[in-house]
């Protein structure tokens, strides 16, 4: 079925085709019909399938009728989600499909000032993408007003549920009209996600495309057997390879993803982080120069799995292997979208083999074991360095020291640039 199908505004469907777009995904070509014929619905689909345009599309156009009626007054549209990555990223493909349409959008998170938001609040909008607390926050300041609300969009969320958002979830909800057009969107319908329905919702549609447990079908997945101590050197090693040329690492801790990204820089490998001790305006430009090309890797905590939007990433690294095999899921399901192709590496040590029967279990499928060409296995752990004296001491001093007993000359081979010339092409965003 073609975009053109679809019956959407005019103005929509040029957007689409400047992004280069003639044919929906799946979650799209079953989503947006309903929602356009006024439903409520339940969209359930794994990462990376274009869910944000699934409900994005359908509400500007929804929107564009509204406004051919005359000036719209009050916000009309709240898009809610987890992380402010994830804000950012659906403020952006907002802002590429109605680009031809006379609304205002603004965003609401926190980690920046309220002052900036208040005022684009003031001066009006039609549509809001905000992080259910900073909202939260703004309304008890009375800076916002919801009652010309008429289409409220929940996106992630089993994962809202999950960082704990339900209560501020539920005092928003109950200061909007009853009267509105609910849609929500999330990876799994689990009975958390039920209950939510049946109290936010009017007989949804419900639009389910795939099975939550098995990840995308583009997306290789290779485990390493590696001792703890040889992670760093063997992922080093891996990134000789040029084709490793946009990769995501995620680390279980913000220290350990620092502690990465400083051996990584030792070598010449353009690095960022991205994890709950960033800044937001820090943050942010982690995000864009990884999507620029300007830094090869980006070490990301799990707040990343959920807010990352970025096209083109070419392998997705488990340096700490997670312990739930959700969390596994939509950390490979950063790569490998939109039906690019896509790599997955786990590094596993011999604490992780218990959680790794589990992944398997819970996808229904073997993963390949696989070890490095020309890797040496056997290398013995190097002496304690500053961070290691960190981790153990975590309230004695800060400083940023590396480890000065290992070699700082490169592998044999080993060009640490950006690797942008390089990187695969997915295409533009498919506005997931």
């Amino acid at each position: 079925m073609p975009f053109r199908a679809l019956g959407l505004d005019a103005r929509i469907y040029q957007a689409i085709q400047d992004a280069g777009y003639t044919e929906p995904t799946p979650i799209q070509a079953a989503a947006i019909p309903p929602i356009l014929a006024g439903n409520d619905l339940i969209g359930i689909a794994q990462t990376g399938t274009g869910k944000t345009a699934a409900f994005t599309l359908p509400i500007l156009d929804l929107l564009s009728k509204l406004v051919g009626q005359g000036p719209l007054r009050g916000i009309k549209c709240l898009i809610l989600a987890p992380t402010r990555e994830l804000v950012v990223q659906i403020k952006e493909n907002v802002e590429a499909y109605a680009k031809h349409l006379p609304l205002r959008v603004t965003t609401i998170f926190g980690g920046v000032s309220e002052r900036p938001q208040i005022q684009a609040l003031r001066n009006g909008v039609d549509l809001v993408i905000a992080t259910p607390g900073r909202l939260m926050d703004l309304m008890q300041q009375r800076h916002v007003n919801l009652n010309a609300l008429e289409f409220l969009v929940l996106d992630e969320a089993d994962r809202m549920l999950d960082m704990g958002f339900l209560p501020n979830i539920k005092r928003i909800v109950k200061a909007l009209p009853v009267k509105r057009q609910t849609l929500m969107f999330s990876a799994t319908l689990s009975k958390d996600i039920e209950a939510l329905t049946h109290e936010f919702q009017r007989n949804p549609k419900v639009v389910q495309i795939g099975k939550r447990s098995n990840p995308a079908d583009t997306v290789t997945q290779l485990v390493y057997e590696v001792p703890k101590h040889l992670k760093p050197s063997l992922l080093l090693h891996l990134l000789v390879d040029p084709s490793f040329n946009m990769v995501l690492v995620f680390s279980k801790m913000k220290h350990s993803a620092d502690r990465v990204a400083r051996y990584l820089e030792k070598y010449g490998v353009k690095t960022a982080t991205l994890h709950s001790n960033r800044s937001q305006n820090q943050r942010l430009k982690a995000l864009t120069d990884f999507k620029s090309g300007a830094v090869r890797v980006l070490v990301a905590t799990d707040i990343a799995a959920r807010g990352i939007d970025v096209d083109g990433i070419s392998h997705v690294v488990n340096f700490d292997f997670p312990a739930q095999p959700e969390d596994y899921v939509h950390r490979i399901g950063r790569t490998g979208r939109a039906q690019a192709i896509g790599d997955a590496l786990s590094f596993i040590t011999s604490e992780d083999q218990g959680s790794l029967r589990a992944l398997e279990r819970f996808i229904g499928r073997g993963i390949v074991r696989k070890r490095a060409d020309g890797f040496d296995y056997s290398a013995s752990p190097p002496p304690p360095g500053p961070d290691d004296e960190r981790e153990r001491r975590p309230r004695q001093g800060q400083g940023g020291g590396r480890n000065q007993s290992r070699s700082n000359s490169a592998p044999r081979g080993f060009s640490g640039g950006g690797g942008g010339q390089n990187r695969r092409s997915s295409g533009p965003s498919r506005g997931r």
